[in-house]
Order: structure tokens, then sequence, then C-alpha cells
């Protein structure tokens, strides 16, 4: 199975099912001398496992990372760094059912089609389970980009029809939040309307609002390699994504250019922009502004509703799911956003080391 490696210069190999012994990442490509532990890493996972509240499935995952090598006396020592996270508690008898038919919404037919063959069990390698992998490898590169004064902050922008204000946010509450919003009014009607989607054995869709602060200005490379068409690749990895917006997104279709376009200033003695509507990116390259950019998550396709499909053998069914599932994947999502922007934004610093001469002068010279 090819395109399990993310990034070219720190690059990102996951590998694991959703109900084998384990997941895992290789994470090449890191600096050495970064101060780095098993403790940074879990606060982290911490954010995404399964079981911590109603909002998600309550399968009964510690996700305890180990790190296995590249890292010595506390510091990385910039040889590659293995992390496991081992599955504790697989339930694959819910799945059953579902070995000779195809789950809606799901990628089970994908995986016949391609392979002829596919891991039934939670979906193996198509399960958001994967994301765990991400997770321990983007909070090294977040740790990484800290030390430099960038700082990646994502939250849930909306659950249905329940959206955040735009002003008032409290990112420390969303940390807190069940549904991980920086909003207390919109947190309650969020988890009610979650909970009613419980009751009612359906699910539902939302969306993650991702800012990323202290880029400098000239990261990203011009026309195929675009830092936004980057950052929208690392989103759309994530399963359960299925649309990305830079900036204003698709607003800017009905802006005229004179709404559209972001004044240049002069502030503190650098150059900076009035507004940003394009997010901080112009070009593929940042501008210096806050990198800003939405992604849209569909609702959880197992839903515990009688839903018609077709068996293995092309027969038409009706197909009940079993098991222990979120009714909202957006909560738990939020961080798996978070490190993915971390490890798009790295990744790309680390190609623009040798876009100068004097950048080149700096290190070795």
């Amino acid at each position: 199975m090819a395109g399990s490696t993310f990034g070219n210069h720190f690059r990102v190999t996951t590998f694991g099912e959703s109900h084998g012994v384990a997941l895992g990442c290789i994470v090449d490509g890191c600096p050495a001398g970064l101060p780095i532990c098993e403790e940074d890493i879990q606060g982290y996972l911490d954010r995404r496992k399964p079981g911590t509240s109603a909002m998600t499935t309550q399968r009964a995952e510690a996700d305890k990372v180990k790190i296995l090598s590249g890292v010595f006396e506390g510091k990385t020592t910039g040889t590659p760094i293995a992390m496991m996270i081992e599955n504790t508690s697989q339930h694959s008898g819910d799945y059953g059912n579902i070995a000779v038919s195809y789950r809606p919404g799901h990628a089970d037919y994908g995986f016949d089609a391609k392979y002829g063959f596919r891991d039934y069990r939670g979906g193996g390698r198509s399960s958001g389970r994967e994301t765990a992998a991400r997770v321990a490898a983007g909070a090294i590169a977040c740790k990484i980009l800290q030390e430099m004064g960038i700082e990646v902050t994502a939250y849930t922008h909306s659950i249905g029809d329940v959206v955040v204000p735009a002003d008032g946010l409290d990112y420390a509450y969303a940390l807190t939040s069940p549904v991980c919003m920086p909003d207390a009014g919109a947190s309650e009607k969020a988890y009610a309307l979650v909970q009613k989607c419980r009751d009612e054995k359906d699910s539902i869709g939302g969306s993650v609002r991702c800012i990323v602060t202290g880029v400098p200005a000239g990261v990203g490379e011009p026309v195929f390699d675009k830092l936004d068409a980057k950052l929208s690749q690392a989103l759309f990895s994530i399963g359960a994504v299925k649309a990305v917006e830079i900036g204003d997104g698709i607003n800017v279709s009905k802006a005229k250019g004179s709404e559209n376009n972001d004044a240049f200033c002069m502030k503190d003695g650098k150059v900076s922009v009035e507004t940003n509507h394009a997010g901080g990116i112009l070009g593929g390259i940042s501008t210096g502004a806050p990198i800003e950019m939405m992604a849209y998550f569909k609702p959880t396709p197992s839903i515990y509703q009688p839903q018609k499909t077709v068996s293995k053998e092309h027969e038409e069914m009706v197909l009940e799911i079993v098991g222990r599932h979120d009714p909202v994947v957006v909560p738990r999502a939020v961080v798996v956003v978070e490190c993915m922007a971390a490890l798009t934004v790295l990744d790309e610093m680390l190609a623009g080391l040798g876009a100068k001469m004097e950048n080149l002068k700096k290190i070795y010279g």
C-alpha cells in the first residue's frame, strides 16, 4: 500500500490498523537537540483518545505512546524516531456482520475493489484510529515550531447548525469543553444537539478552524507546491474531511477585488496587512499574517439505524451496525487538524532553508 508517508524533509510514515496489535509512526528528518519526552506527546494524544466523554466512542483505549528510538537523555539524536501506541480494547466481534457486506459511507467497497481483500475490523487503515499515529508525530512538529515562536491552535467552529461566534473566543475553555468549542453558550447548544442525534441513533457533522501564528513571510513554494495546496492536501488526508478553505474560502467568490485584496502596511517596522482575507498566504507563499484554514467533516458514517447496502456477492441487503462509534468526529479531530497543519508548515520551512545563499552561509559559513 502506497501513501502512508507524509512530508519531504520532515517525513512521517504511519503504520498499523484499528484492531491490530498496535499503531505507530517513524519520524525522519527531525533535527537533533530538541528536548522531547513521552509526556510531551501524550498530552496531544489525550486530546484525541476515545472514551473521554459522551461525545466520543466508549472504546476505552489509553493511547499510551512509547518512544522506541531517536531520543537519548531527553533530546532527539537526529536519527529516525519510532513511536508505538498499543491497541488494548479491540472488540473485533462487533464487525462480524460487515465481513461480507459494505458499510454505507465507509471505504469498505473501495478497498475491496482495489485490493480484492480488506481488514473489515473497523476498517483497518481507513479507520479514524489511524490518526493517533499522526498526532504522535505532529506533537513533535508542534514542539519544534513552538521553539521558533510559532503556535498552532485549532477548535471546533461548528457542529450541525451550531456555530461559535466570531468574537470573544476563549481558547483555554475549548480545551475543557466536551465539544472543543471556545464559547460556553455554543458549547452547551452543540452538546445538546449531539445528544439528540445519539438518542435518535444518528450522527452529525461539523467544522474545525485552525490558525497558525508566528510563521514568517516567505514559507512555501510557488506553482505546484504552494503552501495552501500542501495544507489542503494535509487536511484532506484526514478521513472524514470533505472540504477545506483557506482564509475567506468560498466567500471570495462573492467578493469584489476591492473588498478581497489585503492592503499592505507597516507595523512595528515590518511589512504587514490591514486585513487577512487571503488567510496568510499569497502565491503559495506565507505573508507573515496568521495562516487561517477551515476543515469540514462529514457525519460519522457508523450509525445504529438500519441501512440499505450490498453484500460481497452483490446481493442487496439491510445492514445494522453494532459496536462503539462517535456520534460526532469533530471534537476528537481538532488535535488531528492541529498536528497535520504543524507537520505541513514545518516541512515547508525546512524545504525553504536553501532558498537563499545567506541562509546557507548562516549555517555553513
